[in-house]
């Protein structure tokens, strides 16, 4: 089994800002958030920990590993989506910087592009691709902890829902989303709060 963590929260989130691959910590709130959710999984048989790159991802997986004695690792699949140029804006800003871009963005999930920027759907293909290494190699259940988009769009892919209901999932800071797969090779999900 896979389970995935959504980082705790942070001042951008507490500010309604889009974070992107800007590199912040954990606001105080979000440690404390993690420490009381890693509290709860010491009896959840976890392995292994992975995370994506940054701060808010590491230390999400550092405070959990800490209170579990396991180790934890990093893999660039489950980073942040792609859009440096929205990276620490608010969403009144984008509008007014960038025009159409986030009404698009609202709008039209699967048809959103930016030139020289990720879309969901390549989020959704790197993040899948290092999913199913992980269900072909882990021997222990695995924890990982990204970001909304990241965990959004697995949510869909093994819902089998279209990227045009990215807006329909959600996933708070700290949520425990779990990964299993089933015999017949079809994988059951089940979003906790």
């Amino acid at each position: 089994m896979l389970s995935l963590i959504r980082h705790g929260i942070t001042g951008a989130n507490k500010e309604k800002r889009f974070a992107g691959r800007s590199d912040e910590p954990l606001h105080p709130d979000g440690i404390t958030q993690i420490r009381e959710l890693a509290a709860k999984l010491v009896d959840a048989g976890i392995g292994h920990i992975v995370t994506g790159p940054l701060t808010r991802t590491r230390q999400t997986g550092e405070i959990i590993a800490d209170i579990l004695g396991l180790g934890i690792e990093s893999d660039d699949a489950f980073n942040e989506i792609f859009l440096p140029h929205w990276d620490g804006l608010t969403k009144n800003e984008i509008r007014q910087r960038f025009g159409a871009e986030y009404p698009t963005w609202l709008a039209d999930p699967a048809g959103f592009r930016v030139a020289g920027c990720e879309t969901i759907a390549d989020v959704q293909a790197r993040a899948v691709r290092a999913m199913e290494r992980l269900f072909a190699s882990a021997a222990t259940p695995v924890l990982v902890v990204s970001h909304l988009i990241v965990a959004r769009s697995l949510v869909l892919h093994y819902q089998g829902r279209a990227i045009a209901d990215f807006r329909s999932v959600e996933i708070a800071n700290g949520a425990l989303t779990t990964f299993q797969r089933s015999p017949d090779g079809s994988t059951l999900v089940a979003l906790k709060a």
